[in-house]
């Protein structure tokens, strides 16, 4: 079992929320390049469901929801990232292959701040209010829907969609994702803009 001595300074977990494309990737990794003491990042992202788990739980068309990610998995690294003094391994999304890549993301033992950003942090639901018990903060991030759509359809391109199935997709996932987030956001503790 693996404890903190007496000195260790107490490491802050603080979570970046706001709706897809709003900007939180490269909000956090700001507030860690940043940081005055040593920081960690731990992405969302990385706890997407594979393409193969949410076939077979006939979720594959609406991937990006809130209950096509591990919430509860989740919860329980931000967890032990909290806990442990050894370096946690996390899991990143890799965008190339749109899938999740297990042990991407290093939590060193050194780290006492570590942000974590994802859109449903704040999100009243069972899963993702164990995630917001494990932060200390959560912050929202603003963005207007006219900055933020084109970022998602160009993301979408970029990633193999041709224009009119990126368009089609942030018209029918994203927006619903969108407008389900930004229900959220008097739960923040903070709120910014993008």
């Amino acid at each position: 079992m693996t404890s903190s001595s007496p000195s260790a300074p107490r490491r802050r977990l603080v979570g970046i929320a706001g709706p897809p494309g709003a900007g939180k990737s490269t909000y956090a990794e700001h507030l860690v390049a940043s940081s005055s003491v040593p920081a960690g990042l731990v992405p969302m992202d990385g706890f997407h469901l594979a393409d193969r788990a949410l076939t077979e739980l006939g979720l594959l068309d609406r991937k990006g929801a809130p209950e096509t990610f591990d919430a509860w998995g989740y919860a329980a690294l931000l967890r032990r990232v909290r806990e442990a003094r050894h370096t946690v391994w996390a899991p990143a999304f890799e965008r190339d292959l749109e899938q999740p890549l297990a042990g991407a993301v290093a939590v060193y033992p050194d780290a006492e701040l570590v942000v974590t950003e994802g859109n449903y942090l704040l999100l009243d639901r069972a899963e993702w209010r164990a995630v917001r018990a494990e932060l200390d903060e959560v912050w929202f991030l603003e963005c207007p829907d006219d900055t933020r759509r084109p970022r998602l359809v160009a993301r979408h391109v970029e990633f193999g969609k041709s224009p009119a199935e990126a368009e089609a997709w942030v018209a029918r996932v994203d927006d619903a994702n969108a407008a389900l987030v930004t229900a959220t956001r008097s739960r923040a503790d903070r709120v910014v803009t993008a």
